[in-house]
């Protein structure tokens, strides 16, 4: 809302020059629109790459409709969503991502405080309408709704892929070549990323600083707690901090060798990263994506495996060793409990077992009066 009187920030008569003749009239306003649109989510303090997403999409649906908003109709939205789901095969979570951001655009559009309907119906004899509602959205029914193919990895499956990775560290060293210091690196990576469960960016964004000491966990030395500053954030906030707990105790010498022994050898070990390229400072999430899926492909594993395959590893392993729901939901940074239960993908193996336990602890407790008499 406008306070004493100056229009809010993506109003039209700030960012169109009432009265002048405009040479391409309806791609001058649509980019108005836009830049209006950008201010008033930035005004919100919605991050910037949350706002240029945004944008995209709107942009590929005018390219889809292949006309203005104020032109757009529902229709143009069932065809677009169509298109999404068949052509390009998106997931339901993608395809309401675009739709989204398509209805907030209009609801801006549609906002009287803006001056965008009362402007096109100026220039153009029509105005912009909202053009998605429940009945052609994509509706959020269910708390996860990932691809039911993604899984963890069994332990055999875990123990044979970290084998191949070390495996291609020899080889190529066995051969003279430069290129086993990237393959050390992303052997370290993969099981870094394992043993703190984390996602690909909050793994590739790491620091050596981020590692430090918990006084609960002296013997795992400097390598106790690890500081994930690119958690995954919410839609328009900062990336989420935390702090994960060292829990395996071949941890630390993974991380300390990799430090300690081979990281001086990569050209950009000089800067803050752990995880150095060749080409920059940082590794890119392709090459975590290439080598992952070269290792799988090359074992024969299951194509449905991905690096986020490791993140749901760690959550089912920690609940499959008897670690404590709640303590596994801190350490992967999980708001919600039912978040990380989708997560787990714990084997018939555990669930006998625990099933065994809690059968034998009942009869125990029943024959403990018969005992006592």
């Amino acid at each position: 809302m406008a306070l004493h009187g100056n229009p809010p920030p993506g109003a039209a008569q700030l960012h169109l020059i009432s009265g002048l003749p405009m040479l391409r009239p309806e791609e001058q306003v649509f980019e108005a629109m836009l830049a209006g649109w950008r201010n008033q989510q930035l005004a919100r303090n919605l991050s910037v790459g949350y706002v240029e997403d945004q944008e995209r999409r709107v942009r590929a649906f005018v390219s889809h409709a292949n006309t203005m908003p104020w032109d757009w109709t529902p229709q143009h939205m069932d065809e677009w969503s169509a298109d999404l789901r068949t052509i390009h095969g998106c997931v339901r979570g993608t395809l309401r991502n675009y739709q989204g951001s398509v209805r907030q655009f209009c609801d801006f559009l549609t906002d009287p405080a803006y001056g965008w309907a009362e402007e096109c119906l100026g220039r153009f004899g029509t105005h912009p309408i909202q053009v998605v509602y429940e009945w052609n959205a994509a509706a959020h029914r269910d708390e996860a709704e990932g691809e039911p193919e993604r899984r963890a990895f069994t332990r055999p499956e875990l123990e044979a892929f970290f084998d191949h990775a070390d495996d291609q560290v020899l080889r190529v060293r066995g051969k003279g070549r430069k290129g086993w210091v990237p393959a050390f690196r992303d052997a370290a990576l993969f099981k870094t990323a394992y043993a703190y469960g984390l996602r690909r960016n909050e793994t590739r964004m790491l620091d050596l600083t981020d590692f430090g000491r918990n006084p609960e966990g002296r013997e795992f030395g400097e390598y106790g707690t690890l500081l994930v500053r690119y958690g995954k954030a919410k839609k328009g906030s900062p990336p989420k901090r935390r702090s994960v707990l060292t829990v395996w105790r071949w941890t630390p010498d993974i991380v300390d060798e990799w430090i300690s022994e081979v990281r001086t050898g990569m050209r950009h070990s000089s800067g803050p990263a752990l995880w150095p390229s060749e080409r920059g400072q940082r590794v890119c999430v392709q090459r975590l994506d290439s080598r992952f899926s070269a290792y799988r492909d090359a074992l024969g594993l299951d194509p449905a495996l991905e690096f986020h395959s490791l993140r749901r590893s760690y959550i089912t392993h920690l609940l499959e060793d008897g670690y404590d729901p709640l303590f596994v939901q801190q350490q992967v940074g999980h708001e919600y409990a039912s978040t990380t239960a989708i997560y787990s993908c714990v084997s018939s193996d555990f669930r006998t077992r625990t099933l065994r336990r809690a059968l034998d602890a009942s009869i125990e407790a029943a024959l403990l009066p018969a005992r006592s008499s």
